[in-house]
């Protein structure tokens, strides 16, 4: 890392007390990303049985955000933050976000710290969020939620959300149409923070629904919000195609939302109660009352695929369909694909910790033994959600090859995804030189990624992605899956196709949005940006096309 930049800690100031962050980020070249997790908590009245949620007699529901932050970790962890309301407290609105994991951020590990921090939170609702990926600079500057102070309480709000706008170089330049406004930080999050005041400046006892309306006519792209204001009002958003997943659950007394249902299932509601909301549909919850409302109807839906396969908890169930036995069906399509030699000395071997359950299904369909050759180093982080400047380094530090389960056996490698296949080419190498194996068969259980996400997921640009260096559809030769294995260092590749992948969501076809593997979005400004990718797709600054200041993708996009 060197020439590295290590930069400045602002620090937090909450009720006259000083909150340092915690340790320093490197500088990266990344720009930042938005796919994230979100929560949210709303006591509407007093809570019959604190236990049932492990709280103490008189203790606030805020105490629980950290706890939910920590069960969609899997979502991010550059930064974590929250937003808090209570009527009795001086500041009404106030947020607290760090840089770091939830541990990190909210000082888990010294109670002490944790306990002042939290009490000087407390309040009867709250939203939160973890954000993912790397971005240039200030990266406190980036972190969730955004907060908007005002003196009307309405419009006093702060919000989060998960996901990308895929059309916000558009908003940005109709924003920026006026001289006389600013952009300081030029990310989608801050065009949402405008587009929600601008509504609410209409008058000062503007609906909730007026927000979401807005947002179906402004945006196009992912976006799970949660939104809290000073007057104590409530909203949680899925946009109507339901690109990210999102979920609540309401039970003595206690809303709840998160992106993902393991953190509900953990903070006590039974899955009986617990709920996805639909695409289009938002809670509404003021005066102590909530209620379901569409807000926008759409005769679609775009349920990222890639949430199963690989973002999601595997603990999670996401629309219905539960991301565990997702997993374990893609690796028994995986099975009846199946053409290398089974003996004893074939093993199946899971990249941990995402594709374990696929390798578990696969094996138990092929008769063949699931051992863990490869144990995981669980502080190293995501190399997926790395900067490119450190995944090659940590991707050499993740896993390590057990020589006595590997030596000299056929192996059969499942992963759950190839992306830019930094961690899969240092992986087979580690394999070679230190398990001593035979044969290392990859075998993935996602189709190959061929175009760029332009909703939220770190997808890159399309130069960067391994799959287009070969192909550029979905459909892989015998003779163009030899040259990928032999370029990965592996024996050979197999691609899970697409209509395997279908059957083992369980979803219809039309309701998943399979734009990276396939070229064709559900939106006109996600198909707009990959023609702009396409033609071209080396830019001066790495990052995606949205995002891009200059290169030719510039004229198309204004």
């Amino acid at each position: 890392m060197e020439g590295a930049k290590v930069l400045p800690l602002p620090v937090r100031h909450i009720g006259g007390e000083l909150f340092p962050h915690p340790a320093p980020r490197l500088e990266s070249e990344d720009t930042p990303r938005d796919e994230c997790g979100v929560v949210a908590v709303y006591q509407l009245g007093p809570v019959s049985n604190p236990a049932r949620w492990s709280l103490a007699e008189g203790q606030p529901v805020t105490r629980l955000l950290p706890r939910m932050l920590l069960d969609v970790q899997n979502r991010g962890q550059l930064s974590a933050g929250v937003s808090t309301f209570s009527p009795t407290r001086g500041e009404l609105l106030s947020t607290y976000k760090a840089v770091g994991t939830v541990s990190e951020a909210f000082h888990l590990q010294d109670p002490e710290t944790a306990e002042r921090l939290l009490r000087q939170l407390d309040g009867q609702a709250g939203i939160g969020h973890v954000r993912y990926a790397t971005c240039g600079t200030e990266e406190w500057a980036f972190a969730q939620p955004f907060e908007r102070p005002h003196i009307k309480r309405q419009k006093w709000f702060a919000f989060a959300f998960n996901g990308q706008l895929a059309n916000y170089r558009q908003l940005e330049s109709e924003i920026l149409a006026d001289p006389t406004n600013y952009l300081a930080r030029h990310t989608d999050t801050e065009v949402i923070l405008h587009l929600i005041s601008q509504v609410l400046s209409r008058g000062d006892h503007v609906p909730l629904r007026a927000i979401c309306e807005a947002f179906a006519e402004k945006f196009d792209g992912a976006y799970s919000l949660v939104y809290l204001d000073a007057a104590g009002r409530m909203m949680v958003v899925r946009d109507p195609l339901g690109f990210k997943p999102l979920c609540y659950a309401v039970g003595d007394q206690l809303f709840a939302a998160a992106s993902e249902s393991v953190a509900l299932l953990n903070l006590g509601f039974s899955p009986d109660e617990i709920h996805s909301l639909e695409p289009g549909c938002a809670v509404f919850i003021e005066n102590g009352q909530w209620h379901v409302e569409r807000y926008c109807f759409s005769q679609r839906r775009a349920h990222c695929f890639f949430e199963w396969v690989y973002f999601a908890n595997v603990a999670s169930t996401l629309d219905g369909r539960s991301v565990y036995l997702v997993r374990k069906a893609l690796g028994e399509e995986l099975a009846k694909l199946e053409t290398v030699p089974l003996d004893e000395d074939t093993i199946v071997v899971p990249v941990p910790d995402t594709s374990k359950a696929a390798a578990d299904g696969m094996a138990y369909m092929l008769g063949v033994p699931c051992v863990e050759g490869l144990i995981r180093n669980r502080y190293t982080g995501r190399t997926f959600i790395e900067g490119s400047n450190r995944r090659e380094f940590r991707a050499r530090l993740k896993y390590t090859p057990l020589r006595e389960v590997l030596e000299g056996k056929r192996v059969i490698l499942v992963e759950d995804s190839i992306v830019r296949s930094t961690t899969m080419r240092v992986l087979l190498r580690r394999m070679r030189e230190v398990g001593r194996p035979k044969e290392i068969h990859v075998r993935v259980a996602s189709p190959a990624i061929i175009a760029p996400c332009f909703y939220g997921i770190d997808m890159s640009t399309i130069e960067e992605l391994f799959a287009p260096r070969f192909i550029s559809s979905p459909e892989i030769s015998e003779e163009t899956a030899r040259m990928m294995a032999e370029d990965l260092g592996a024996d050979s590749l197999r691609y899970l196709p697409i209509d395997a992948l279908v059957r083992a969501i369980g979803l219809d076809a039309d309701d998943l949005c399979k734009a990276c593997i396939t070229g064709c979005y559900p939106t006109a400004w996600g198909q707009k940006l990959y023609q702009i990718a396409l033609q071209s797709p080396r830019c001066e600054k790495p990052g995606r096309i949205l995002e891009q200041p200059i290169c030719s993708a510039e004229p198309a996009l204004r």
